[in-house]
């Protein structure tokens, strides 16, 4: 709507702009000749016939040239109209001005070429050949007036034909211009706004894309940054005028890469707390000084995506060997259980046979979870505010888990903290980090839980703890509580961690395991998943 708007005030301009250039032309002519009669130094033949129709025939024009200024300026009436009337007020006091100097013998009719062209340039169409046929009717009427009243004077009625065959030239060749500045404006006006629309389409989709993008000059100065760079380097400001004050890594990055082209660039962090960033870069012009284009891409982004094919060929594979598994486990299963109900078994045979039935149980157990990792991939990320989230699942695990209220201690933070997550698979990484820590808690008082939300300030990105009070991971065994079927207790299969790390990985998430440092509190083991930045989404 406002690049309409803007389209319309142009074209009012660049329409009225030349009859406001005629119309200065029309003031500066008829000052000239109001200043040479006031001063009484008119050259001849200038007035030679009747001074004082000359003299006040200037005035009236200068007069009428200055009203002019305001109705122009108005633009009221329209401007055709306008037109008319001071191309036919043109003819009418340039024909007076002739009579008053001699007749077209003066040389002043060629003033009406001007006004002749200027009219029919403003006015497209045949409106022109009207035009000099009046200015013809008005020069043959002057000499028809000039020889009825005064018969001793000699009367040109051939110069005056020639001048009107020029004015009718004059008006045709005025009507072709006029023709080919009309269509060149259409086409120009065309393409302007075929230029405006591409251009806020480019910025439309440089403003949502994904991939952040900025551009500067050799001096540093940013002259283009979408809201994905700043997502990433985790800046909210919009009055950075250099790429320094923005970020000093990256500023880094961009100084090595224009001393060494050459060389691989690597990734970055804005801050600790930022997610780790992968630049590129390209020059927008051929020498050295031109700007350069800058690419930010989330490394996480990349890692989910290669992480992604990599386990839909493990999914694949791992479901058909579970599948392949499984007919024989429930075999070994049914035939365990047989063999329970017979009433010839000794003790020591019963206990074998509820070996059987654990371990079959078991195996089950490992073979579900291995299942869910072909269902990694299917992950309907939602907007989910966090706070009643948390509320809604520490009310259902208190209830299905048979946990008292006071074991949970819930802490929602005061800022809106909306995230984007699957509903069912963040359930299920927060039911299973909530489980292991009540079953690592401290068992000689009361295993506790603490479950509280954030936001990164640096990034505003944000975040959710699940911490218990026991003992801790040990140092040794920290870096490797991630990988797949490892596990310190006897009946554990060693994949909880590891599955609720890869849906998290689904959704652009990050679990991380955080030893508590503060010597002081009680609590243990810190797990925290953080969010993928909320207005990170495509939108096209």
């Amino acid at each position: 709507m406002l690049s309409n708007s803007k389209t319309r005030q142009t074209v009012n301009t660049q329409m009225w702009f030349p009859l406001r250039l005629l119309n200065l032309y029309r003031i500066t002519l008829a000052g000239l000749a109001s200043i040479l009669c006031y001063s009484d130094s008119i050259p001849y033949p200038l007035g030679s016939s009747n001074f004082n129709l000359f003299y006040t025939t200037s005035i009236v024009y200068l007069i009428v040239g200055l009203l002019n200024v305001i109705s122009i300026k108005r633009q009221a009436p329209h401007f055709k109209s306008q037109v008319y009337a001071h191309v036919l007020v043109d003819i009418a006091i340039i024909t007076l001005l002739m009579h008053a100097s001699g007749g077209i013998g003066s040389g002043i009719g060629i003033l009406l070429v001007i006004a002749v062209a200027g009219g029919s340039l403003l006015i497209f169409g045949r409106a022109a050949i009207l035009i000099a046929s009046i200015a013809t009717i008005a020069l043959l009427s002057e000499q028809i007036y000039t020889s009825w009243s005064n018969p001793i004077w000699d009367t040109n009625y051939t110069q005056a034909g020639l001048l009107g065959a020029s004015l009718f030239a004059t008006a045709i060749l005025a009507q072709a211009l006029a023709k080919r500045l009309h269509e060149s404006e259409a086409l120009a006006e065309k393409r302007g706004v075929d230029l405006a629309s591409m251009a806020q389409l480019t910025e439309y989709i440089i403003q949502r894309m994904q991939t952040g993008i900025l551009v500067i000059d050799h001096h540093k100065k940013i002259h283009l940054i979408n809201a994905s760079a700043r997502n990433l380097l985790g800046e909210k400001r919009s009055n950075e005028a250099t790429i320094s004050e923005l970020s000093v890594p990256l500023m880094r990055q961009v100084e090595h890469w224009w001393t060494h082209p050459n060389d691989e660039p690597q990734p970055f962090k804005s801050s600790e707390s930022a997610p780790s960033i992968m630049p590129r870069f390209a020059h927008l012009g051929k020498d050295n000084d031109s700007g350069t284009l800058i690419f930010l891409e989330d490394m996480a982004a990349i890692a989910q995506q290669a992480q992604q094919l990599k386990l839909a060929s493990l999914g694949h594979l791992t479901a058909s060997i579970a599948h392949e598994i499984r007919n024989p486990l429930g075999a070994i299963s049914h035939a365990g259980q047989l063999l329970a109900e017979s009433s010839n078994l000794d003790k020591s045979e019963i206990r074998l046979t509820e070996i059987i039935q654990n371990h079959s149980q078991r195996v089950n157990t490992i073979i579900e979870n291995i299942m869910q990792l072909n269902r990694r991939d299917r992950s309907s990320p939602e907007e989910i505010d966090l706070n009643q989230w948390l509320a809604s699942f520490v009310d259902d695990f208190c209830l299905n888990e048979d946990v008292l209220n006071s074991q949970i201690h819930h802490t929602p933070t005061d800022e809106v903290n909306i995230i984007r997550f699957d509903d069912s698979q963040l359930q299920q990484v927060v039911l299973n980090l909530c489980q292991n820590g009540l079953h690592h808690g401290d068992q000689d008082s009361l295993p506790q839980l603490w479950l509280q939300a954030g936001i990164v300030k640096e990034s505003n990105i944000p975040y959710l703890e699940i911490i218990d009070n026991g003992k801790g991971v040990e140092t040794a065994l920290a870096e490797h509580i991630f990988e797949p079927f490892f596990t310190t207790a006897a009946n554990g299969s060693g994949l909880g961690l590891y599955i609720s790390r890869e849906l998290c990985e689904s959704n652009q998430a990050h679990l991380h395991y955080i030893p508590d440092a503060s010597p002081d509190t009680i609590r243990g083991s810190c797990f925290r998943i953080t969010f993928a930045d909320p207005r990170r989404r495509q939108v096209i």
